[in-house]
């Protein structure tokens, strides 16, 4: 069952959102070859904090820290460590925050440093392809219309779309109903209607689509070791135009 969001609901998303928004923010100014990605989680985690929220991902079905910070060939999930980020990496990074029982879901992939042609495409990409769902996040569309978008865009350009890991509903739970594929055909699954909230992920691989979890159980990658990128932010269906909640 999709849950329709009350005005007071939104209000409270929206600053979750608006904080979430700003983590990433800080987080993307912070990195820089040599920071590990237990320092980034702690950066994140120490502002979430600072702003009487609470860092949403931090013990979920057992994940052990507060973001997932995903490098190069890593789609998502990816645990925080000792693992230090070097010169030419991407960094795919996951902010979930929770506020008087709402959620705030978004992701930014970032390059570090000079990057390759490919990687740089690759996540301009990602970011576009959101933009080409975000078209049909309005009331009279259909939810699949959001997926076809998606999967139209990134295969155009030439990249594949992760089809194991979905977008969702987001609330009071951090993935409610619907699941939101980034691939389909359009014009099935239910209409789009005021007050849905969305967290809408295009996860987008330079070579083949297929991934595999690693043995943390946590952690994801393209079983060819090529580049991946993800792009997320949390949406409000409106009686008009979206509006993206994680975005300052």
């Amino acid at each position: 069952m999709i849950v329709i969001k009350s005005d007071h609901e939104i209000k409270i998303m929206r600053e979750a959102g608006k904080v979430t928004a700003q983590v990433l923010e800080k987080l993307g100014n912070a990195l820089k070859p040599g920071i590990t990605t237990l320092e980034l989680d702690k950066i994140a985690e120490e502002e979430i904090i600072r702003q009487n929220m609470f860092p949403a991902f931090k013990g979920y079905n057992g994940f052990p820290a507060s973001i997932c910070v995903s490098i190069n060939e890593q789609v998502v999930h990816g645990i925080p460590s000792e693992r230090m980020i070097r010169e030419g990496d991407i960094v795919s990074i996951d902010v979930g925050v929770r506020y008087q029982g709402y959620h705030g879901d978004a992701a930014r992939t970032f390059s570090v440093g000079a990057v390759t042609d490919e990687a740089k495409k690759l996540i301009q990409v990602t970011e576009k392809s959101f933009f080409e769902g975000l078209k049909y996040c309005k009331k009279e569309f259909r939810l699949s219309d959001i997926s076809n978008a998606i999967q139209n865009y990134v295969e155009s350009e030439g990249f594949s779309i992760v089809k194991d890991f979905v977008g969702h509903g987001i609330g009071r739970d951090m993935h409610e109903d619907p699941q939101i594929p980034n691939y389909g055909k359009p014009g099935r699954g239910p209409r789009l209607a005021e007050g849905m909230v969305f967290a809408i992920e295009p996860m987008v691989n330079a070579g083949t689509d297929q991934v595999t979890v690693l043995l943390d159980n946590w952690t994801v990658v393209t079983d060819d070791a090529k580049l991946s990128a993800h792009y997320e932010n949390t949406v409000l269906i409106t009686d008009g135009e979206p509006e993206i909640l994680t975005i300052i």
